[in-house]
């Protein structure tokens, strides 16, 4: 499955999380760093949800940029 992620500038790193899957975040200090570290956590998200054998949510999430 492929989750759309999103990715914010905070003031000393990047954060990351997956809209699709509520709770699951990550830290970087550089966008390389939380890309991988958000494809752990997700993961990890998913791994957890079937070991407590809950539903993997679908994507949903769409991602567009607008002009503004």
């Amino acid at each position: 499955m492929r989750y759309a992620v999103v990715i914010e500038k905070a003031a000393g790193n990047y954060s990351a999380y997956a809209p699709d899957l509520p709770g699951c975040a990550a830290t970087g200090a550089t966008i390389k760093e939380v890309q991988q570290q958000i494809k752990e956590a997700i993961a990890f998200h998913l791994d957890g949800l079937k070991e407590e054998g809950l539903p993997i949510p679908e994507p949903t999430a769409l991602c567009e940029y607008v002009e503004a």
